[in-house]
């Protein structure tokens, strides 16, 4: 077992898992799209943001607690759909959906997981959501939503900004693949990394779970770039989302939205909330970081639609951040993976609980003691974004 006692950050949980897991598969949750100047801005951005420090204000009886589209959560924080979270650890995605259920907050999975809807299922609380690629076959996805449904998925979070897939090099470059190939450069890496390899070979689950076997005409899925060139539906529109909403018949979350015009035809499809996300830093780079283009958007229809937001969350200081300009939910991505990467379950629920104490403290050190409280009066004037 891993002692976990002297981790303090979710940085020493990233140093972990870059000795723990394989490097095509560290490096594809730990990277960005050509530059990385939007990945490396989701984070940097949101340290310029500085805070207002109360003192002599009672600092008792403090809650996080509140709601993520009606259902309630310990703080406003959800586990982001990630894809090959399975190749992070063994059984990744049952691991994370465990210890999200037992922290009390929500777990999104991903169309590319490598555990199926219904391997998540038996161990998922109520907050478990699935997240919804679009792709040529329809046939298939309406299949695919019938099963989220028969699962008990209480949300559908439909993802609009990867119809295409952006250039990510470093899986060019690593020649990404699940399982990974038998080539010497990975064999060599592999045999570093005993303990994800002892993982791997006790489970079953190692490629696609929710496509493998359901798609017809797809004979490889190893190559995940090719594969989704093939597959994803660059044709993607709203109308797209009207019939998926019809099928679903459930709450849906609109996720991909940077930019006003964007969040208002997001209320148009009658979506329950959007996610402000620039895919991490994954697809445009060029782009702004999530929280600069959240406060025009939460300006635009925040009163409308219940705005959520992702991409650069590395802390519970940037939960309250992304707070107080008006999200009112975030997801943390690699901040959960390389939980994972690092001990498995224990490991993301050990991410859970830094995020969970910085987001109390730093609340605490601002004067409040109810998350519901807390607005743009916590920060110093002229260092946070405008609408």
């Amino acid at each position: 077992m891993t002692d976990l006692s002297k981790i303090t950050c979710i940085e020493d949980l990233r140093v972990l898992a870059k000795r723990r897991v394989p490097r095509m598969f560290y490096d594809y949750a730990d990277s960005g799209s050509w530059t990385e100047s939007t990945y490396r801005a989701n984070q940097s951005d949101f340290q310029s943001i500085l805070f207002k420090q109360r003192v002599a204000i009672n600092m008792e009886g403090r809650s996080t607690a509140t709601t993520m589209i009606g259902e309630p959560v310990t703080m406003p924080v959800a586990l982001a759909p990630t894809g090959l979270t399975g190749m992070q650890h063994a059984d990744g995605e049952i691991a994370a959906a465990r210890a999200a259920r037992q922290f009390g907050v929500p777990f999104t999975l991903s169309t590319m997981s490598i555990c199926s809807i219904e391997d998540v299922a038996e161990h998922a609380g109520k907050g478990f959501w699935f997240q919804l690629y679009v792709m040529r076959d329809r046939d298939f996805i309406e299949r695919l939503i019938d099963r989220a449904k028969a699962a008990g998925c209480g949300a559908l979070v439909i993802t609009l900004d990867l119809q295409i897939l952006g250039q990510r090099h470093k899986d060019i470059k690593n020649g990404l693949s699940t399982p990974p190939k038998p080539t010497i450069a990975n064999l060599i890496n592999l045999a570093t990394k005993p303990r994800w390899v002892a993982g791997m070979l006790a489970t079953p689950r190692r490629k696609f779970g929710n496509i493998h076997g359901h798609v017809k005409g797809v004979t490889d899925m190893s190559n995940l770039g090719a594969w989704t060139a093939d597959q994803f539906d660059p044709r993607l529109n709203w109308g797209d989302v009207e019939w998926i909403k019809r099928r679903w018949g459930g709450k849906i979350i609109i996720k991909g939205i940077m930019e006003p015009e964007d969040a208002r035809l997001a209320v148009d499809s009658g979506a329950d909330a959007l996610i402000v996300s620039n895919h991490g830093g994954r697809q445009l780079d060029g782009a702004p970081s999530a929280i600069a283009a959240l406060p025009a958007i939460v300006d635009a229809v925040g009163k409308q639609i219940e705005v959520h937001m992702d991409s650069g969350i590395r802390s519970g200081q940037d939960v309250l951040k992304a707070w107080a300009l008006g999200a009112r939910g975030t997801y943390i991505g690699r901040a959960f993976l390389w939980g994972l990467g690092a001990a498995g379950e224990a490991g993301v629920t050990k991410a859970l609980q830094i995020i969970h104490k910085e987001l109390d403290t730093t609340m605490a050190f601002c004067g409040h003691t109810q998350i519901g409280n807390v607005d743009k009066g916590i920060f110093r004037a002229g260092t946070y974004p405008v609408g």
